[in-house]
């Protein structure tokens, strides 16, 4: 038998919220990495949980956790 993927409606996908909350404490960070002075490394931390974040939603979703 073949196996369906679940149907999540409007984003509320594991691969959704996963994106979601890393993409929101990325740029947290990075905010505030930018008003304090700016702080290079902190800034540059927070971009790149962003894009881990990104790279988590895609995999998640060729796993077959997101909406197709």
């Amino acid at each position: 038998m073949a196996r369906t993927a679940k149907y999540y409606h409007h984003g509320k996908s594991p691969a959704a919220w996963a994106g979601s909350i890393a993409a929101a404490i990325g740029f947290i960070l990075a905010a505030v990495g930018s008003l304090l002075g700016p702080n290079w490394p902190l800034v540059i931390f927070g971009a790149a949980i962003v894009l881990i974040g990104a790279l988590a939603t895609m995999v998640m979703k060729a796993m077959g956790l997101g909406q197709p």
